[in-house]
């Protein structure tokens, strides 16, 4: 986000952590928590269910289920549940930026961007985040479903908790360098009317060129690090959870 309101050098993650703790307390670090836990509730449940029955819908369709119709069940599952969510990401991204609406509450901000710049501000950025959560889910699922077959294949490792901890992580490190310059041009845009230089973006495409051509390709990457930390370790939590759920459901392994 940083850029966005030109409010100053830029800062690493470590000293951003630092920073927020001195100047906002520990709660700052805890902004949008609403918001971003209902969307996790419905958009993580959605993804992860669509992708079986659309992996499976795919085998009856084709009589295949290679990484290619993997990566399209990923996709299909990523946006439908994308669509469905967004207005509750929007509502996090503007709860964290901005104080005004921290001191108002998760539902008097939604009243206000609904009564302010219409119902449809809820759904900024939902072009990009389409895209984002389509490469994630895709990325993340085929690539842990496929990391399960080949580690099967190649080593000892068997069904069970160190198959899916070490599958979850190589499924967390992929799924990071694909979507981190989508995560940065989706933030982007939902922050739109913050100020001048995010205003100026038209689209996902003319923001990633912007981005690109104003900072440089290593600017599609900005909070990378902070990325993985966060996607890392919850695509491990979610794949070995999510397991173990599917077991005591007496359902079979992804």
């Amino acid at each position: 986000m940083q850029l966005v309101g030109q409010r100053g050098p830029l800062k690493g993650m470590g000293q951003l952590f630092v920073h927020i703790l001195k100047n906002e307390g520990p709660k700052s670090m805890y902004l949008g928590l609403t918001p971003a836990l209902t969307r996790s509730v419905l958009y993580g449940g959605l993804r992860l269910g669509l992708y079986e029955p659309s992996k499976n819908a795919s085998q009856w369709a084709f009589g295949s289920t290679n990484i290619l119709v993997k990566i399209a069940s990923g996709a299909f599952a990523g946006a439908i549940s994308t669509v469905l969510t967004n207005p509750a990401e929007v509502l996090k991204v503007r709860l964290q930026m901005n104080s005004g609406s921290r001191q108002r509450g998760t539902v008097a901000e939604l009243r206000r961007i609904v009564s302010k710049e219409g119902i449809s501000a809820l759904w900024k950025g939902v072009g990009p985040a389409m895209a984002r959560a389509a490469a994630l889910t895709s990325s993340q699922l085929a690539t842990y479903d496929e990391s399960k077959l080949l580690l099967m294949k190649w080593t000892p490792l068997e069904e069970g908790f160190y198959l899916h901890l070490v599958s979850s992580t190589i499924a967390g490190i992929v799924s990071t360098v694909v979507t981190a310059p989508m995560d940065m041009v989706k933030t982007r845009l939902m922050l739109q009317r913050e100020s001048n230089v995010v205003g100026s973006y038209k689209n996902g495409l003319h923001c990633a060129y912007q981005v690109m051509r104003t900072e440089g390709p290593r600017g599609l990457y900005k909070g990378g690090f902070a990325i993985f930390a966060r996607l890392g370790p919850q695509t491990t939590i979610t794949f070995i959870l999510c397991e173990k759920l599917r077991q005591l459901a007496g359902l079979n392994s992804i």
